[in-house]
């Protein structure tokens, strides 16, 4: 893969997104128009590429926040799940026995039965636990059991887990819970429509580790990466090339969402038509301008998850705003 020159300052009032380009025998054959937020921590943009109040849905990169409640309300430290147990609660995972074995684990802390979650059984699956939103599911049934909420409606977006979560992003963004979109996720489960800023905010959050449960979170990631997707996966094996200083959460349609531990910035990126080769083309170019992995991990990760066959080449064009007022 290759990439254009490095930053550039260009007037807030020309964005112009990132452009990933496949070429076929070198012959352009589809081009991918990708945005790009990286905030601090107090949601000052720090740079970008296209509009940053671009609206989407977070979908699962919302976990790492759905998770709160779990511990907030004391139902991770009185089940005693321990890291791995906040782990494969965010976790979009690979619903392989390994998996499942940890969203079973979690569920038989809290003497809860499989029977229970509401995510569907996926294809070619034959048990709720194999789907990769299970653990997520099982965190939302522990806390509602420990908190005697009912378990069953707990997606419901009125249930008291659920607002809770939209309780705990709202503080985190400064805005009213009344504020946001609130619709489905594939999982059955509530996600919210937001600002790419406001999500690379939440990630400059989750990383700072001056939020006790944020700094739980983070670290459980970042100690059991292969919990968080699987072996092979862009989110895992990023984790473990950065050595525990980047964090990384993907969503469907396009979203990819990163956090450099300590330093307190988070990255937002939608690839406007939701291709997840585009969003991660894109995630291995901002990477590679903040440095924030060696040109060798770098290399590495490009090989594991952007695997191209013989003559097709991916292109990364254009140039991340500098914004220097910020």
């Amino acid at each position: 893969m290759t990439f254009s020159s490095g930053f550039s300052v260009i007037s807030r009032s020309e964005p112009t997104q990132l452009q990933v380009i496949l070429r076929r025998g070198g012959i352009a054959e589809s081009i991918h128009r990708v945005y790009v937020v990286v905030s601090d921590g107090q949601g000052r943009v720090l740079m970008s590429a296209g509009d940053t109040g671009f609206k989407t849905f977070i979908r699962s990169a919302l976990k790492p926040f759905q998770a709160l409640p779990f511990l907030s309300s004391g139902a991770a430290n009185q089940m005693d799940v321990g890291d791995r147990g906040i782990a494969i609660s965010c976790a979009s995972h690979a619903g392989t026995n390994y998996h499942a074995r940890e969203v079973f684990k979690l569920l038989w802390k809290a003497e809860l039965d499989p029977s229970q979650l509401q995510c569907p059984v996926p294809v070619y699956g034959n048990s709720p636990l194999q789907h990769n939103c299970s653990g997520k599911h099982a965190a939302f049934l522990a806390t509602s059991h420990k908190m005697s909420w009912p378990t069953y409606n707990y997606l419901q977006s009125n249930h008291p887990v659920q607002v809770e979560v939209v309780r705990q992003v709202a503080e985190l963004l400064g805005l009213s819970a009344d504020r946001f979109v609130v619709v489905r996720d594939n999982c059955g489960a509530p996600t919210l429509r937001l600002r790419l800023v406001q999500m690379a905010l939440l990630y400059a959050n989750l990383g700072a580790s001056q939020h006790a449960e944020l700094g739980q979170i983070s670290r459980a990631m970042l100690a059991y990466p292969e919990l968080v997707a699987g072996a092979g996966r862009f989110d895992t094996e990023l984790m473990r090339l950065s050595h525990g200083q980047v964090l990384s959460k993907g969503g469907s349609e396009g979203i990819q969402c990163l956090s450099r531990i300590g330093e307190g910035l988070g990255v937002a990126i939608k690839a406007e038509d939701g291709s997840r080769r585009a969003k991660q083309a894109a995630a291995l170019y901002v990477l590679r301008k903040m440095a924030w992995l060696t040109p060798s991990s770098l290399q590495k990760l490009e090989e594991q998850v952007l695997v191209l066959t013989t003559g097709v080449s991916l292109t990364v064009s254009g140039a991340l705003q500098s914004h220097k007022n910020a």
